[in-house]
């Protein structure tokens, strides 16, 4: 064969080839998912996501070659989350982190030591590409594989970032920088009121939004978004729009909290944060542990549901049940809790949001936690930790229990969740009567099939109750989809003898309730 005509029929099969296997460019629709209550959301901190701890000693120790989770070593997890049916994923700030007046050998996630720039210590060394190139890849990858990305915006500022600009920040009344709280390691941002914003500290945040959005990611979860003005959200969500309709902005902010984290603060409530443009917010969940009453859960969820009233524009929530901010489950009331959490956060009008090692059982219980450490890369020479929270202080190993069970239904928890919202396009949620007080019941509804969740919010002991389902007859062909026990069906009801904690969902085929 004339070796011209080879190398143009190879060049012609290569390009077909090419364009077979392209893959379609990336549309953020991450905004329009959330408002839908479509997502299903992993937070993760990089530096530990997919950590190399190959002596298994639970701290990562460079001197021996381990490395700590990098923005190229990440991409290897995000088939996993792919397969758990994951849609977007929430990166724990990854700005750079103070060192000076820290917490931990690695220091805070939180404590910002700037705005403009990547933490260098997500940066892989394996690699000639810059770190703005290797994060880039790493979103790239998330997003073919259908994953969008969501990152963090710290609230306040490292000590060492007021010591470079201390004109940002907040001076109490002897002149020095205020901490906020009990967080000993950063310092308040002055950010105005909602009078006058602060026009440095906005354009600080303006340049970090840019920087963002010029990497890829699809949306921004604001970290304490009530320390600052209404005023000051509404201008850069504005501004942030005018790039991306679709750039998901999510407040760290919930209906429960009333309170200034500082005297030194402005308090914005969870209200005034929507009105100013935010799409959505923490319900109230994380307080689930606390609820001794079957209506604590569904007031919440009422609440949430009538935002789409409230507003002009569309809101959203996100199933706060457990964050970075929370125990592990495990620890509050057993595997039980998270069981319920999966099926809550799957069947509810929200977006499901959990936390790197929930999915397994993770306790993030870690045997070095407050021991001194024989090296450190701050001026705090322990390994600081929130016991049984998920720690963001140190390079410590990849979270993650040994639960397999859980991650099972975990798994199916998330790809159920795709067929509730299907139901929820031409239906909605409605509250079932139950005579016992610990027995919360709800049915979705819509495209003429209805799913019934019932729950036992009693962690201690076993509940007997009597539901009241409209329309219903025993005679229905129901297909469990989560259950331990089996209720007892009658016309119009169902009778429940559930174990503490126990949660039960049905699905049932030609059958609606208005």
């Amino acid at each position: 064969m004339d070796m011209k005509k080879f190398l143009v029929s190879a060049a012609v099969l290569f390009f077909v080839s090419g364009q077979g296997f392209a893959k379609d460019a990336w549309v953020n629709n991450l905004r329009t998912n959330f408002l839908n209550h479509a997502s299903t959301i992993y937070a993760v901190n990089l530096r530990t996501f997919n950590a190399q701890d190959t002596d298994k000693s639970g701290i990562i120790d460079f001197d021996e070659g381990e490395e700590s989770g990098t923005f190229l070593n990440a991409i290897a997890r995000l088939d996993e989350l792919q397969a758990n049916s994951i849609t977007a994923i929430h990166l724990l700030p990854i700005t750079p982190v103070g060192k000076t007046k820290a917490l931990g050998t690695a220091g805070s996630l939180y404590s910002a030591a700037g705005f403009n720039s990547l933490n260098p210590q997500l940066k892989s060394d394996k690699t000639i590409l810059t770190i703005e190139e290797q994060a880039k890849k790493f979103i790239n990858e998330a997003h073919d594989r259908g994953i969008a990305v969501i990152v963090d915006l710290p609230a306040c500022g490292s000590y060492d970032f007021y010591l470079q600009r201390p004109e940002l920040f907040v001076k109490d009344k002897s002149g020095q920088p205020v901490i906020p709280a009990d967080w000993t390691d950063v310092r308040l941002l002055n950010s105005g009121t909602e009078t006058v914003i602060n026009r440095d500290v906005f354009n600080v945040y303006r340049e970090f939004v840019d920087y963002m959005m010029d990497l890829g990611v699809d949306g921004i979860r604001a970290d304490v978004a009530h320390s600052k003005p209404a005023k000051f959200w509404k201008e850069l969500i504005d501004y942030s729009r005018q790039r991306d309709p679709q750039l998901l902005w999510l407040a760290e902010s919930s209906n429960s909290w009333k309170d200034a984290i500082s005297e030194y603060a402005v308090y914005t409530p969870y209200d005034k944060l929507l009105e100013a443009g935010f799409d959505g917010y923490y319900g109230s969940y994380f307080n689930m542990k606390n609820w001794k009453n079957a209506k604590d859960l569904m007031n919440q969820v009422e609440l949430d549901c009538n935002l789409e009233n409230k507003f002009s524009e569309p809101k959203s929530v996100i199933g706060s049940f457990t964050t970075h901010d929370e125990l592990s489950p495990i620890l509050v009331n057993g595997s039980k809790y998270s069981k319920m959490i999966m099926w809550l956060n799957a069947t509810l009008p929200v977006n499901a949001y959990y936390l790197d090692g929930f999915d397994t059982g993770d306790k993030y219980v870690y045997f070095w936690a407050n021991k001194k450490a024989p090296k450190t890369y701050t001026d705090d020479d322990l390994y600081f930790v929130h016991r049984g929270k998920i720690d963001i202080f140190n390079f410590s190993a990849k979270p993650g229990g040994t639960d397999l069970d859980m991650q099972n239904d975990f798994r199916r928890a998330n790809e159920f969740k795709k067929y509730v919202n299907s139901l929820y396009s031409s239906g909605r949620i409605k509250q079932l009567k139950s005579n016992n007080p610990h027995i919360f019941a709800y049915t979705v509804s819509g495209n003429k099939n209805t799913v019934i969740v019932i729950g036992n919010i009693n962690f201690r002991s076993t509940e007997q109750g009597v539901v009241r389902i409209p329309k219903y007859s025993k005679d229905f062909d129901i297909v469990p989809i989560a259950l331990e026990s089996v209720p007892i069906s009658e016309n119009g009801k169902m009778k429940v003898d559930m174990m503490a904690g126990e949660i039960q969902v049905f699905q049932i085929s030609d059958f609606e309730i208005k």
